[in-house]
């Protein structure tokens, strides 16, 4: 008679299956729901339990941590709000091809149904806005469903995966297997180019006059840093990013351009607009970037490489299509690349580069390009990473990114208070760079709590706002093209005020609320005010020089400096408003 194989509980056989899959840290926030995966985890040493103080800093965090280790973030939360509080970073991660698993608790299979207490449809609300949901329904299919969860999520295009699990689903006894293999049925990822496309595509490339790379957040993801500024240098044909782009190949790289878009460079977007080949690698082709459809880059054959079949040809029609792993495709390109004769072309576009720079010198007193300047020259091995709204935009047209320097930001969601907890995880992932919050005070104010979880992890992060009392990014908005109607975007606003900023009047100027600095020293964090550009370099000195845990330095920036040059809505890349 054989022997009986042992049980253990569901929620130690989720234990064992981190552990199989290499998982060290653990971003979770306890509850009634999960607490037998809580009790399981007390009972282990090998895996770091990190619990910020919100479940929207806790997915940031993990966000932010599979950023800065390609590895898949874990994220672990009881049911109802617990878990809906992670609905906007399952969402950012999914537009951002970032991997996470996210385990969430569940009312037990019997009360399922029953509008239990803390009871949501967790699959239901997440479906169309992740890689994959499922909730766990039988004990014996529990170590499938994680194995498959962990695969899904990095292979592939990558993205956030959800599981739900019942609570006595964590209790009930069973198998203590966890299955060291896959097979979906309608899951195989291709990694691998076709050698024809790439062939094909090097044709039309080597017959190019005006061709032009551009460079998504893809080439990141796939770790083709290194192949990508190899192809540049052999064809030199001139790079473009986008934002999730940029730091491809080193910003001071003579074949860089800069970034395309609303924000874009001049001289990027005019090469997007006269090149007759548009070699496209890991972008989805948004609207940030497009501007009008019509007029995007319509005098040239467009290549695309993406790994996600269904990003080609979804926004622009392209003329070859490659599907496959970004690193695996330009190593086939490289094999085929040679030099072309494009110096005219790149000597045109840099020469428009120098012409048109993007700059704030029109400004006295302290900007933004001021400050990323200090820190760009004060930290030579940085992760910078920006909240959302014109702190963000200020960052990726200012910040020099290369070996030492990258930058991780949101790119196709957009949710304000994302800096401060993806901070926080990529403070934990890489201990070697010094990591730079980025924030505007109103991103800030969304996940100020999480300055209690760096405090607490004792992790040295630079936390710097942008403080220009306003909602900047939708002021600018209002400022262009709403006559100067300024609703609800004013945080100075207080009822007494009459509405006087709204209406274009006198702005009575009360007291800004928070006090930065002594919300920074109530958690027992130094705080230090900015407000000229003398300051600024012996004020980072100072925070710099903090190394027991977070340090806050408050920029005080005029509301009238505004992101520019802008595309406007509805318009070509080629019709940028450079002044105003």
């Amino acid at each position: 008679m054989s022997e009986k194989m042992p049980e253990i509980r569901g929620a130690d056989l989720v234990v064992e299956a981190l552990r199989a899959e290499g998982v060290d840290t653990v971003f979770a926030y306890p509850g009634g729901m999960a607490i037998d995966l809580f009790d399981a985890l007390y009972r282990q040493d090998d895996i770091d339990l990190v619990m910020p103080r919100h479940e929207q800093g806790l997915i940031f965090a993990a966000d932010g941590y599979a950023r800065t280790t390609g590895k898949v973030g874990v994220c672990l939360v009881t049911s109802g709000p617990g878990a809906t509080n992670l609905v906007t970073g399952i969402a950012n991660a999914n537009y951002d091809s970032v991997p996470l698993v996210c385990l969430t608790g569940q009312v037990p299979r019997s009360l399922i149904g029953n509008d239990a207490f803390q009871e949501v449809d967790m699959v239901g609300i997440c479906r169309n806005i992740c890689k994959y949901a499922i909730i766990v329904r039988d004990r014996k299919d529990l170590g499938r469903i994680l194995r498959e969860a962990f695969f899904i999520a990095r292979t592939g295009k990558p993205g956030p995966v959800v599981v739900d699990l019942p609570q006595d689903i964590q209790k009930e006894m069973g198998s203590a297997v966890y299955p060291t293999d896959v097979s979906i049925r309608g899951y195989k990822p291709n990694t691998a180019a076709h050698p024809g496309q790439i062939k094909k595509a090097m044709g039309v490339l080597a017959r190019a006059k005006k061709p032009v790379f551009l460079v998504g957040g893809g080439v990141h993801l796939a770790g083709a840093e290194r192949e990508m500024q190899q192809l540049a240098e052999i064809t030199g044909v001139p790079v473009i990013t986008t934002i999730m782009g940029k730091g491809a190949i080193p910003t001071d790289h003579p074949l860089y351009v800069g970034n395309i878009g609303l924000h874009g460079v001049f001289a990027a977007n005019q090469a997007i607009s006269e090149c007759d080949v548009l070699f496209s690698i890991g972008t989805r082709f948004n609207d940030r970037i497009t501007g009008k459809i019509s007029e995007f880059a319509k005098n040239a054959t467009i290549i695309h490489v993406d790994i996600d079949t269904a990003s080609i040809s979804r926004n622009i029609v392209v003329d070859i299509p490659i599907v496959g792993d970004a690193k695996t495709a330009i190593r086939l390109m490289l094999e085929q690349a040679k030099p072309l004769e494009l110096t005219g072309w790149v000597n045109d576009i840099m020469m428009r580069k120098k012409s048109y720079p993007i700059n704030m010198n029109r400004y006295t007193g302290l900007t933004p390009q001021q400050i990323i300047q200090a820190l760009d020259e004060m930290v030579p091995k940085s992760i910078l990473v920006p909240d959302v709204g014109q702190n963000q935009l200020w960052c990726t047209q200012y910040s020099k990114l290369g070996p030492g320097k990258r930058m991780i930001t949101s790119g196709g969601l957009g949710p304000m208070g994302y800096s401060l907890p993806a901070a926080i995880g990529a403070a934990l992932a890489d201990k070697d760079h010094k990591v730079i919050s980025v924030s505007g005070d109103g991103g800030f104010q969304m996940n100020l709590q999480e300055l209690a979880t760096a405090k607490a992890l004792e992790l040295p992060i630079l936390v710097c706002v942008f403080n220009n009392t306003h909602l900047g990014n939708v002021r600018q908005m209002q400022r262009f093209f709403y006559g100067e109607r300024y609703s609800s975007t004013c945080l100075r606003y207080r009822r007494s005020c009459g509405r006087a900023c709204q209406n274009g009047g006198q702005c009575p100027a009360p007291d800004y609320l928070p006090d930065f600095i002594q919300l920074a020293n109530s958690y027992e964090c130094p705080g230090y005010r900015v407000t000229k550009p003398e300051e600024i370099r012996p004020v980072l000195a100072q925070a710099l020089a903090h190394t027991g845990g977070p340090a806050l330095v408050e920029f005080l920036v005029d509301e009238e400096e505004v992101v520019m040059p802008v595309v406007p809505f509805g318009k070509a890349l080629n019709q940028m408003m450079l002044d105003y």
